[in-house]
Order: structure tokens, then C-alpha cells, then sequence
């Protein structure tokens, strides 16, 4: 599967697309504000990443306005807070086959750069 889970919306998913030349590599695109992450599908990228933490987006607006740095959230936390709203997910999630990259750290573009 060569899938990207992104904000259309969002000015870092669209660089990162842009930059990596993804439109043209054979991926499915996946703008979660108008398409819904299903709990299927948030399943299946913990089960590729490991937690749903590494999935999760302390940099969301509302991360501080739920008040949510004060709490201890565990993995269900996590998932239900991913699946309630968009911006909890971490940006861009890219499937490439077996592989996953989250986010926008550089470290993870150099190995999506490289897996390409």
C-alpha cells in the first residue's frame, strides 16, 4: 500500500509532498479533514508504528487548550483523541508499503527520501 494520510490545508504536508515529488509516485492521497480517519485505519498505522503515541501531535492548538500537556493519556487516550479530531494526528503519515513515516522531522524525510 502507498498511501499518505495529510491536511490539504497544511503548508508543511504539501512542501514535504512537493519536495519528495510524491504526487507522481503512485500514492493514495488521504485529506483527513474531508475523509475521516477510520479506527481501522488508526489501528493499522499503531500496528506499523508501534503506539498510537508516535501518531499523536503534541503541537495541535488544542493539545493546550484541552489542557491535555497536564494530564497522563495513555494509548487509548491517544486513539480516541487522533480519531475525535485531525490535528492530534502527526503530519504527514506516509505509508510506503511496509514502511511508515510520521511527521516532519528531518531525520524522518532523510529516510523517506532514502526509501524512495
Amino acid at each position: 500500500m502507498k498511501k499518505i494520510y495529510h491536511l490539504a490545508a497544511c503548508s508543511t504536508c504539501q512542501a514535504i509532498i512537493r519536495a519528495n515529488d510524491l504526487a507522481t509516485k503512485g500514492f493514495e492521497f488521504q485529506n483527513i479533514r474531508d475523509q475521516k480517519i477510520t479506527p481501522a485505519q488508526l489501528d493499522e498505522m499503531k500496528k506499523m508504528s508501534g503506539s498510537y503515541e508516535s501518531l499523536f501531535s503534541r503541537r495541535a492548538l488544542k493539545y493546550k487548550e484541552m489542557g491535555l500537556k497536564d494530564k497522563n493519556l495513555g494509548e487509548k487516550d491517544y486513539r480516541d483523541l487522533i480519531l475525535q479530531e485531525d490535528t492530534f494526528l502527526k503530519r504527514p503519515v506516509i505509508i510506503n508499503g511496509r514502511q511508515i513515516f510520521i511527521g516532519s522531522e528531518k531525520k524522518n524525510l532523510e529516510a523517506l527520501k532514502s526509501a524512495l
